[in-house]
């Protein structure tokens, strides 16, 4: 039996019935205080484009975007300061910054090393 999801002890459609003061007041103080001070214009946007709810996924760059309960079961493409990636965004990410669930870097593959790779390299004796 799948054990129901709860944030700070209520439930998902609990915290999409009260409004957006009564959930500030649960989160974390860092997400707390960047909420209050109020939203910027792009963060706005976003909310409005998910409000809409058309079923296309939106493409933002707010990565400091704190994820709120009438997101839960949206598709956001967030950008990587390269490329945007899609997100599904779920009940366990309530709380947390857009940016946290999209890596900023690539992952570095180092392979072999050629010709000219180092100093020792350089002499290669010849027989």
């Amino acid at each position: 039996m799948p054990k129901n999801f709860k944030y700070r002890g209520r439930s998902v459609d609990e915290l999409k019935a009260m409004s957006m003061d009564e959930f500030i007041n649960l989160l974390p103080s860092r997400m707390r205080r960047s909420l209050r001070r109020g939203l910027s214009n792009e963060q706005r946007i976003v909310l409005e484009h998910l409000r809409l709810d058309d079923g296309k996924p939106i493409k933002t760059h707010a990565r400091d975007m704190v994820v709120l309960p009438e997101m839960v079961g949206k598709i956001i493409l967030i950008h990587s300061g390269q490329e945007f990636v899609e997100v599904r965004i779920n009940e366990k990410m309530l709380g947390h910054y857009l940016g946290e669930f999209v890596i900023t870097n690539k992952i570095v593959r180092h392979g072999k090393p050629g010709i000219g790779a180092s100093r020792s390299s350089m002499y290669i004796p010849l027989k």
